[in-house]
């Protein structure tokens, strides 16, 4: 099994240097503070570098940096699928020792080597419950890439979008449920390969991406949009409302109604579920509707640590009957690995 990151970093012998600012890399630096790591360094790509601090660094440039250090590892803090910031960060990774750290989008816990002991039996059991041996190629890639942060191995298991639907999941006089809708991205492509559907229902918590989702899709037939939030329990709930994909439920100042998949009465045959973390407190609020139905499922498995496990084990004690897939799409670091549930 691969090294620890945290713990190879613990005795590197090269200068370390953070890629990226943000939220990521707020992540990251505690983590290394917490760890005794030091870091010596912030770049950004070249039209993002700024003459301030962050965290007591300058940010750079990475030919200033390069010039300064020579070798270094670099340390990826962003998530990205753009084609030219990926080119970028592989012709990184090509002069550097480059890893992408992995950080729980939502709540807390490392997926380390402790991680990895503590729940080696249930990631077994998941893996033996893996349909094809692609999904279990993705599986054994990924946790080896969790615990590395070597972006090899997300590189050797990424798939083409289509591909799902060309092996295993056939789509066609869908009703859709799109939990976590955003701007009508999924919806808009949803139409666009499968024309013969029978009818959506989009659902969106943050207020300013509901907006965007009703203009992109005004023009869509037999679309029903609500503004809510999945959970397993109808209540008003406290929302921060960032205004993107990184809207979550807790402390914010906003309130926002929380509805279950139960509630909504659709009756669906195919979900699509990118909660922001709240996909298993989703699958149980969806308890009746996934036990009578069956619906085929999309749910997304990035966002927090035990997600590789909890995911399929709340699916798997409703019905116990579901074939399982798993792929990796396009992405630096793990951020659109799902799971199907067929």
């Amino acid at each position: 099994m691969e090294t620890e990151l945290w713990q190879y970093l613990k005795t590197a012998n090269k200068p370390i240097v953070l890629y990226g600012m943000g939220n990521g890399a707020d992540k990251i630096i505690n983590i290394l503070n917490e760890k005794g790591i030091s870091f010596q360094g912030v770049f950004a790509s070249d039209g993002f570098v700024r003459d301030k601090l962050f965290h007591g660094h300058k940010i750079s440039s990475y030919s200033s940096l390069k010039e300064k250090f020579g070798d270094m590892i670099v340390l990826l803090c962003f998530g990205s699928s753009l084609p030219d910031v990926i080119e970028n960060i592989l012709k990184i990774a090509s002069e550097q020792e480059l890893y992408a750290p992995e950080v729980p989008v939502i709540g807390g816990g490392l997926f380390d080597s402790d991680f990895l002991k503590k729940n080696a039996e249930s990631l077994h059991f998941v893996y033996n419950r893996l349909a094809d041996d692609i999904s279990r190629h993705t599986f054994e890639n990924i946790i080896k890439y969790k615990l590395s942060g070597k972006i090899s191995y997300l590189l050797n298991c990424q798939v083409d979008e289509n591909e799902p639907y060309t092996s295993f999941l056939k789509l066609e006089n869908e009703r859709f449920l799109d939990l976590g809708a955003y701007n009508g991205d999924t919806v808009l492509g949803f139409t666009e390969n499968f024309p013969k559907y029978d009818s959506i229902l989009a659902v969106e918590p943050d207020k300013k991406t509901f907006k965007k989702l009703l203009s992109n899709t005004e023009n869509i037939k037999n679309l029903t949009t609500v503004n809510a939030c999945i959970s397993d329990k109808c209540e008003t709930v406290n929302f921060k409302m960032l205004g993107g994909r990184n809207s979550v439920l807790g402390d914010g100042k906003d309130q926002i109604e929380a509805v279950t998949i139960d509630s909504l009465t659709f009756n669906p045959t195919y979900i699509k579920m990118d909660v922001e973390g709240e996909e298993v407190a989703a699958i149980k609020g969806g308890s009746q509707t996934i036990l009578k139905g069956k619906p085929k499922m999309l749910i997304s498995a990035y966002h927090r640590t035990d997600d590789f496990i909890t995911i399929p084990k709340a699916v798997l004690g409703i019905r116990d009957d579901y074939k399982i897939y798993m792929r990796h799409f396009k992405y630096l670091p793990a951020w659109d690995t799902n799971f199907y549930f067929i």
